[in-house]
């Protein structure tokens, strides 16, 4: 049974410290402790939850770990997860990877050297609807798939990000596109701009993306009052429309309008429960650091595309 804990326990961390204590009642796991800044947070998550609270996650990190889940700001990606690697402890890490290209880099260069699991938490991989929507493509009942467009937009959010709106959410659709299409992106082109966010970075961004021969969409922002999450896949055999939220898909083709039967799940406890596989039996992640890693080049070369108003090539 893995010894796990969790390191940021805000938003977003308190639902991967919800499922872990969910995997450890049906005795899959151990959850070990978790940690925080906010030590009060910590406490009060420990406490329903029934493990151990860290103020300082170093602390946590000499607890013997097999596996630690890392949810907390962006730009601390990289000095939390070096931390736990260089102890041999195998790494989730959430999306993005790191902030920037060199500290993923470093980030998969540590894992590579000590031999431990790294993935990166693009949890919108572990969406049976997008899993399903690959499925299709792949049995060809799209026939070439053209254009694969997203509409990730909503609300501006109550926190203040270290990061603007490509990097927090533009980069979820960036690597799921990339997926479908079953290829790295080639070019990039974006305009983003700053309305609302008191942050001063971008919370809108329209975004293309160029492969060897189709084209990704991406529309996001902050500032519609309705959350929306769709994509929709353009083929020469039909076209589908995918609900990220509702889990829904529906294939339209000349003959037939097709509405997928799919069994609804939490993508994140999807997600985790691969992370735990991939630590137990050693095995390579959907979403290792190198997809992880090229997510995050597209993204901030999709930044610096809104700046210039230039098309760059994605170099590797």
């Amino acid at each position: 049974m893995l010894r796990v804990g969790v390191v940021g326990v805000g938003m977003m961390g308190q639902h991967h410290v919800r499922i872990y204590s969910e995997l450890a009642r049906e005795g899959k796991v151990e959850l070990v402790g978790i940690a925080d800044a906010d030590f009060e947070r910590a406490k009060e998550l420990a406490k329903r939850y029934g493990t151990i609270p860290y103020a300082d996650y170093r602390d946590l990190a000499r607890e013997n770990l097999d596996a630690v889940d890392i949810a907390v700001p962006t730009s601390l990606h990289r000095e939390v997860a070096l931390e736990f690697i260089n102890q041999g402890t195998s790494v989730l890490v959430e999306k993005p990877i790191a902030d920037t290209v060199e500290n993923a880099e470093a980030i998969i260069k540590a894992a590579e050297e000590k031999g431990v699991t790294l993935m990166v938490g693009h949890i919108e991989r572990f969406n049976p609807a997008v899993l399903r929507l690959r499925e299709l493509i792949e049995r060809g009942e799209l026939g070439k798939v053209v254009t694969i467009s997203a509409k990730r937009v909503g609300p501006m959010a109550k926190r203040i990000r270290d990061v603007g709106i490509i990097i927090d959410l533009g980069v979820h659709d960036i690597d799921v596109i990339s997926y479908l299409f079953g290829e790295r992106v080639k070019s990039v082109y974006a305009r983003a701009g700053n309305v609302l966010h008191p942050a001063g970075v971008e919370d809108h961004a329209l975004i293309t993306l160029g492969f060897n021969d189709g084209t990704g969409i991406v529309e996001t922002n902050w500032l519609t009052p309705h959350k929306t999450r769709t994509l929709n896949v353009i083929g020469t055999g039909g076209i589908v429309y995918l609900d990220y939220i509702e889990q829904g898909l529906k294939l339209y083709n000349n003959e037939w309008v097709k509405e997928a039967k799919i069994e609804r799940k939490e993508p994140l406890r999807n997600e985790i429960e691969h992370f735990i596989e991939c630590v137990e039996r050693e095995k390579k992640p959907i979403v290792d650091g190198e997809a992880g890693l090229h997510a995050l080049r597209v993204a901030l070369l999709a930044q610096e595309s809104a700046k210039t108003g230039k098309v760059l090539e994605v170099s590797e």
